[in-house]
């Protein structure tokens, strides 16, 4: 089959999802991936799914894609290890804990409930906490779960509905001729479609530079690192202000952290940790809990995120060419909103509109030449990008 109603370019989690809610609205779909589903940003991330300390503008994507995490195995035939075990958001000082006062009260208005917890209470209720807290706040309704099987039970499901899914080609260039889109693979197929959805990643920039929309999109290496099993204690999944560290433990024992940023090379589709941000990120996980000192780290891992100067991803219709949908850039923290994502995608695709509120999230808000109309994050400096990057690092 050379013709699809819809033609997805990128098997993350929101591509995946993507093709499996169009499937069940009855769309022929055709998802294309250059390499395995899930390989890239979606399989290789901190695996938190998690709505607090979002930026408000997120809250309703991530509150609608909450709801698909609590019936995902009934969805795609498995739980992919998520798990509902809160996500504690800890503060160093009082101003700190300031902060997470304040967006405790404005997450009120988006129908999230987060619990504060003073200095005191706090280390009652987890006594393993290191003497550096101040404070915390905790989304009960938070959790996390296992990366590297979400988008990839998203495309079986799909496939099993009908999508046709093909792996290991590249989308070598797309155009539109005011109908119909025409997409020409490395095999040297041509497949055609009146909707196409961008959701390319880290790589996404140059698919809507084809149509006319370059944007700002960079890439960033999380610096992940997981130990060995020691006993299960640390229940819930675990944030700081600042995002310089984030902790998890699954059943099993292992403990999964990170910190900092690795290397990342988009041309070559590369991505490495560095040993030096891993000591330091091992040394603040330490300092929150300190019984994490006797683990031993048995890997070190990164993968390519694309991240935009703002921190908002890019969600929405095309400005130049109509039927194309963007859905990237969501700049270390993608992965609680991946199924959610796919539904909206779904949504615009097959009806034009969708109920949950996006308009922070378009591709409009970036100028011909790349640079954001109403910029919140740092200037074009490479020692600013730095520093921003290093802010964003605390992928879920």
């Amino acid at each position: 089959m050379t013709h699809f109603d819809v033609a997805i370019v990128g098997g993350g989690i929101a591509g995946c999802s993507a093709a499996w809610h169009l499937r069940q609205r009855g769309a022929s779909v055709v998802l294309l991936e250059r390499g395995c589903c899930g390989s890239q940003a979606s399989g290789v991330n901190y695996g938190g799914v998690r709505q607090q300390g979002r930026d408000l503008a997120e809250l309703p994507l991530a509150r609608r894609s909450r709801r698909i995490w609590t019936d995902l195995e009934k969805m795609v035939g498995a739980n992919c290890e998520f798990e509902v075990t809160g996500h504690l958001k800890l503060a160093r000082t009082d101003a700190e804990m300031s902060v997470l006062e304040d967006y405790a009260d404005r997450a009120q208005d988006f129908g999230l409930e987060v619990e504060l917890i003073g200095a005191a209470a706090i280390r009652g209720r987890f006594p393993w906490l290191g003497d550096k807290v101040a404070g915390g706040s905790l989304c009960a309704e938070d959790g996390h779960a296992n990366p590297r099987l979400v988008a990839p039970a998203f495309a079986r499901a799909a496939n099993k509905a009908g999508v046709e899914i093909r792996e290991e080609v590249e989308v070598r260039g797309a155009s539109h001729d005011g109908r119909e889109f025409s997409l020409r693979l490395s095999d040297g197929a041509i497949l055609r479609a009146p909707r196409m959805l961008n959701t390319a990643g880290a790589w996404a920039a140059a698919v809507s530079s084809w149509f006319g929309e370059p944007v700002p999109e960079r890439v960033m290496a999380p610096n992940m690192c997981v130990t060995d099993p020691i006993p299960y204690f640390l229940e819930p999944n675990l944030g700081v202000c600042g995002g310089d560290v984030y902790v998890r433990q699954i059943r099993r024992g292992n403990v999964i952290f990170g910190g900092g940023v690795g290397v990342a090379d988009r041309d070559r589709i590369k991505a490495h940790p560095l040993a030096d941000v891993t000591a330091k990120a091992t040394r603040l996980a330490v300092d929150l809990v300190p019984r994490l000192a006797s683990a031993q780290i048995i890997r070190t891992w990164s993968g390519i995120e694309g991240v935009m100067p703002d921190g908002l991803p890019i969600l929405g219709p095309s400005d130049t060419t109509p039927g194309l949908i963007h859905a990237f850039g969501f700049s270390g923290h993608g992965f609680q909103l991946g199924p959610g994502v796919g539904a909206v995608l779904a949504d615009l695709a097959l009806d034009g509109t969708t109920s949950t509120p996006i308009d922070p999230f378009h591709i409009g808000r970036f100028s011909n030449s790349g640079t954001s109309r109403q910029e919140t994050g740092p200037a074009a400096s490479p020692t600013a990008w730095q520093s921003y990057a290093k802010r964003l690092s605390s992928v879920t």
